[in-house]
């Protein structure tokens, strides 16, 4: 897969945290640890790319305070560095349920990106990565891990509902059952420190 290695990982997102500060760096960080620990016991996934995948799935914050517009961000900054894998995962990390106007939050791309966007989500098949890091990053927070229901409400408070926001959440759930079947436990078995996050 055309990802970079981890240490060019960690170095673009310190960079990107030193140009954009805030609590997007930490959930970037525990969305990759996520990742990783559901990889190591899925039969088809590698543990270092799901770290790697999960580490800049949203380094398009690294332009500024955004909505939608870092998922294209991070898209092209990755694209144009020959890493189309994880670019990809900057465009599908948004999307459980393939239709762009799911996004909770505001659309701040232009027409032009707008339809990209559309049109990409719409013409592929998502991988067990795309899932992965789609699942992933609804199970953390800045401070942790946490169930699901947790952070898709917080989300919900801070950016809105929309008409399809019950179905987005519902493929969320679906997605995690499909990991589960595979391995065999609850996902939540594999996030330390669960509990104390979710209570928080």
């Amino acid at each position: 897969m055309n990802v970079p290695t981890l240490e060019e990982a960690k170095r673009l997102l310190s960079e990107a945290g030193r140009r954009n500060p805030g609590p997007w760096v930490d959930h970037s960080i525990f969305t990759a640890e996520a990742a990783r620990n559901i990889a190591s016991s899925h039969r088809k996934l590698n543990s270092e790319i799901a770290y790697i995948l999960g580490y800049l799935h949203d380094i398009g914050r690294r332009y500024g305070i955004s909505h939608m517009r870092h998922i294209i961000d991070g898209y092209n900054f990755l694209y144009q560095m020959s890493y189309e894998d994880c670019a990809r995962i900057c465009l599908t990390h948004s999307f459980p349920l393939k239709n762009i106007d799911s996004y909770t939050g505001n659309n701040d791309c232009n027409a032009e990106e707008t339809e990209f966007i559309r049109k990409y989500i719409s013409g592929i098949k998502y991988t067990e990565y795309d899932e992965l890091i789609q699942l992933c990053d609804a199970l953390t927070t800045p401070k942790g891990f946490c169930l699901l229901e947790k952070r898709l409400v917080d989300v919900a408070l801070r950016y809105g509902v929309n008409d399809l926001t019950v179905l987005r959440w519902k493929a969320t759930f679906e997605i995690k059952e499909k990991f589960e079947n595979v391995i065999g436990r609850s996902i939540y078995e594999l996030l330390p420190k669960i509990e104390e996050t979710t209570f928080l």
